[in-house]
């Protein structure tokens, strides 16, 4: 410590940076972390959690008109925007004080003001000077990606400025088709806007299974939302009555707010990393081995802004990954392999392991178990949802490669099946498992037929 200031300096105080620093700083190291906006990161501030209450929000509108098939008497509901918006803040400002405490408490210190390095050691903090690191992870996740090729582009927001709309839109125009999109699209929906997505691929959630993929789109076009696929937003009118989208195919669109939701990109642009002979990415992710260490040999990087899954839960395990290594004399790596992922769509998404596309790709020949039907919540009132299970095995040992559910409770069973599925599970150990009646979940251990497509079943 002759020579440095702190033995590590974290650059970004989002889950996986302050699961590191608190972890570090517990072994007695002298900690620094540099948060140039609030503490908590994407999931806290500005993704996950207040994506979450969100489609809580959105998620009772249906409740309403489910409990009348069930007997209730209820009034016509309605919804004040300004009002959840303002107890949304309040309950992401007190978990962001919670992460300060956390990180107080473990010995940390955090200073707010943006950092960038001036070399390999060097930090640079705004208003703050300079000092230098032993150790510097970078830990500043990711951005809202913004096209630069569309007309009008400015009139357009975020994903991020949707948490905080003045009021709630009459009509909405959501262009993208990944998680983030859909997301966003079944809670305008479920809150009565007027919803219209607009994606130039083939089908929505590029990179699940295909089934997935379909069921999902078809299931939110039943609940309301409108789903052009194909088509790509060329640009954006404002006039009195609000903003008009053109789209690329001569289409035009009505709405009160435009929302780009096409990914988002690693947040390393500024931050002074190729002063410090950091290498990134093409996409400007930085490269890390599997301890999350770069090129250079005291510069390590975690979550989204390395741009492998970019998960919480996988950012945190980084996180721990590192300060294990480095700060308590465990060599620890993070299993990138079999993460189970959810969505959070309406009706959600739980899926582990590999789509039935992949899995023919990496293993030939598998056995396809899938069942779609009505949910008994559903069948009592006379509702349309569907639910969706699927399980993809490999033929020959039977391992089960990947499991996929779409339902209501999707992320929920997916985190049990995800055990399972770590562990290796077979079909046969798996259907050993006695169901349990009645719930939506048994129908993933009861299917005993497999699944042959409708066309290959009518050519046999």
């Amino acid at each position: 410590m002759a020579d440095f200031d702190c033995d590590l300096f974290v650059i970004g105080a989002g889950s996986g940076g302050v699961r590191a620093a608190r972890m570090a700083a517990m072994t007695g190291a002298k900690v620094l972390v540099a948060e140039e906006h609030r503490v908590g990161g994407t999931c806290v501030i500005r993704g996950c959690v207040p994506k979450k209450f969100m489609v809580y929000a959105s998620e009772l509108s249906k409740s309403f008109s489910t409990a009348r098939g069930y007997g209730w008497t209820v009034p016509e509901p309605s919804f004040d925007w300004p009002r959840f918006i303002a107890a949304k803040d309040d309950e992401i400002a007190r978990l962001s004080g919670i992460y300060v405490r956390n990180l107080q408490n473990a010995g940390a210190e955090l200073v707010h003001g943006r950092a960038v390095l001036k070399d390999r050691h060097t930090v640079s903090i705004e208003g703050k000077g300079e000092l230098r690191a032993a150790k510097v992870l970078v830990a500043t996740g990711g951005r809202p990606w913004m096209p630069d090729d569309v007309e009008g582009i400015e009139h357009a927001i975020s994903s991020e400025e949707a948490f905080h709309l003045a009021e709630l839109p009459r009509r909405i125009v959501v262009a993208g088709g990944g998680y983030i999109a859909l997301e966003f699209a079944g809670i305008f929906a479920g809150l009565g806007v007027e919803t219209t997505v607009v994606h130039r691929g083939p089908n929505v959630l590029r990179g699940f299974d295909d089934d997935i993929r379909s069921h999902v789109a078809e299931e939110m076009e039943q609940a309301g939302v409108h789903i052009r696929l194909g088509v790509k937003i060329s640009r954006i009118e404002k006039g009195p009555g609000g903003l008009t989208v053109v789209c690329d195919d001569g289409r035009r669109i009505e709405a009160d707010q435009v929302m780009f939701a096409l990914g988002r990109a690693p947040h390393t642009k500024g931050l002074g990393l190729e002063a410090a002979g950091v290498a990134l990415a093409d996409n400007g992710a930085v490269k890390v081995d599997d301890y999350s260490r770069t090129n250079v040999d005291n510069i390590w990087a975690v979550g989204d802004v390395t741009d492998r899954i970019n998960l919480t839960p996988v950012a945190i395990r980084e996180g721990s990954a590192f300060a294990m290594t480095e700060f308590q004399g465990k060599p620890t790596t993070f299993d990138h392999e079999m993460v189970a992922s959810a969505v959070f769509t309406q009706p959600a998404v739980g899926s582990v392991g590999l789509s039935e596309a992949d899995a023919r790709h990496q293993y030939g020949k598998v056995d396809i178990y899938l069942a779609k039907f009505r949910p008994m919540k559903e069948t009592f009132y006379g509702g349309h949802s569907r639910a969706m299970v699927k399980l993809v095995v490999e033929a020959g040992s039977e391992r089960i490669l990947g499991c996929h559910v779409v339902a209501p409770d999707a992320p929920e069973i997916i985190q049990m099946a995800a055990i399972a599925l770590k562990m290796g599970v077979t079909k046969p150990q798996w259907d050993s498992t006695c169901a349990v009646h009645p719930t939506l979940a048994e129908e993933l251990v009861t299917m005993r037929d497999k699944h042959v497509p409708p066309a290959l079943g009518q050519a046999a």
